[in-house]
Formats: C-alpha cells, structure tokens, sequence
C-alpha cells in the first residue's frame, strides 16, 4: 500500500460511497476529457472509470504511480508529473475537465492555474478544505469573502455540494473537507483590461481594511472619479461584477 506523505499533503479517499458521490459531482455534459489530479490510491478513479470517461491521471508521487500501475487495468492515461507545472495544451487538444480530491497545500494554486487555463476548462469538480470552499463560495459582505471568490465567480458558477467527514481519509487530516463545483459561464469578460482587473482585485484585498481610496493609489489618476461611491467603500462589499466597473474607472 502506498504511503500517505506529509510533504505532498496527502490524505487518501478510503470511501467508495463518497468517492463516487464525487465522481457523479463531475457533470461533464458534452463528455470532454477529463484530468484527475493526484489520484493516489485510485478509489475515485474506479469511480470515475465506470462513467467511461477518457481519463488521464496526473500524479507527483512515484510510489502512487507504481501502485495504479499495478492495480488498475482499466483503459486510462497515466502521467508523472506535477500538474502545477503542467502545459495542458501539451496533452489535450481543446478541452478537459478537472477533478480530485486535492491536496489542501496547493488547492489555491490549482484554482490559479484553471483560471490562467480557463479557455480550455469548461468544470472543475473537486475536494478541499471546507474552509477553502466555504472561502470561494463566498458572497460579498461576509468575511471569508476574498480575491479567490471574486476572480472565480467572474467566470464560473460556484457551487458548495457537501461537507466530507475527516473519518474517510487515511491519515485523517484535523479539518473536514468538502465538495465544490464549478461550471465556467465565460471565459473571457469583454470592455476590460482582464490583467489589470486581476490585479486590482489583489491589491484591494491586501488592504482590505483600507477603503478602495487609499488601497487603490497606485491606480488613481488626476481623472479619476474618486467621487464614485465605490471609492469610499472597502473590497469586500463590492460584488465580483462591480470590480469590472471599478477597474474602468482606474483607466
């Protein structure tokens, strides 16, 4: 049996009932391809086999890739590799769905990565730290409210599907987990400088404190209209559309 280590953040889905509860999370309407990342031991891949998806794994982990190797015999792609620094025009033609049971260590950045990607990912369908999730799943005004809910919800549909107790998983991590869908509606926002609302986003949010005035200097201009509303507002009560507004205003 394979390992659980610390180092990759692994906490390996022992459940078939909740593995394929989040297999049939996967809607996939025009059955693109689909990438599960860091499968690990394989439970929610036999799940996901028996949808017969074209499935590709990608896993860091040696030991892991070794042990799927030898224990599935299904028809599937198998690739070593960090998806974190994976060119996914490299192995899929256009599109491909995401999904896993994700390391909470670099869930963040796999959302970053399928916003950069977001062309090509129609859904995203994954386990995470239900903190994280309930983070994303955020409407403005509520604290956990934040640059990934606002950056996210501009192009995808977010849903909060179901709480996963830490009994499923071998080691047990110390929080629970959760299931969160999301389902691009867009994957381009016309009338915006795309890069300049991003970093408006970010930099409005390490100040979030401050009111968008005094966070957002950098950007202001003698043609500004600090007079707007918004300007005497802070981040988190704007919603993720008004943020668009926003950085027109900056121009």
């Amino acid at each position: 049996m394979v390992k659980a280590k610390k180092y990759l953040g692994q906490h390996f889905l022992t459940d078939n009932n909740i593995a394929n509860k989040i297999s049939m999370s996967l809607v996939n309407p025009d059955n693109v391809p689909v990438l599960e990342v860091g499968p690990g031991t394989g439970v929610l891949t036999k799940e996901l086999l028996k949808r017969n998806f074209d499935l590709t794994l990608v896993e860091v982990d040696i030991e892991s890739v070794e042990y799927l190797k030898e224990n599935l015999t299904q028809n599937f792609h198998l690739i070593h590799a960090d998806f974190l620094k994976m060119d996914l025009h490299k192995y899929f033609e256009s599109e491909v769905c995401i999904i896993g049971n994700f390391p909470y260590n670099i869930s963040s950045q796999i959302f970053f990565k399928m916003l950069e990607n977001r062309t090509m990912v129609p859904e995203l369908c994954g386990m995470i730290q239900k903190e994280v999730a309930e983070r994303i799943a955020s409407v403005h005004g509520n604290k956990t409210y934040g640059i990934l809910s606002i950056l996210i919800q501009l192009y995808y549909k977010v849903e909060y599907l179901f709480t996963v107790s830490e009994n499923v998983f071998n080691p047990p991590p110390k929080v629970k987990s959760a299931v969160v869908r999301m389902t691009r509606f867009r994957d381009k926002i016309e009338d915006v400088d795309e890069k300049k609302l991003f970093s408006v986003v970010k930099i409005s949010f390490n100040q979030r404190r401050k009111t968008l005035r005094n966070s957002l200097k950098s950007f202001i201009t003698t043609d500004t209209p600090t007079d707007h509303p918004f300007f005497a507002l802070r981040p988190e009560q704007l919603k993720p559309v008004d943020f668009i507004l926003l950085t027109n205003l900056l121009k």
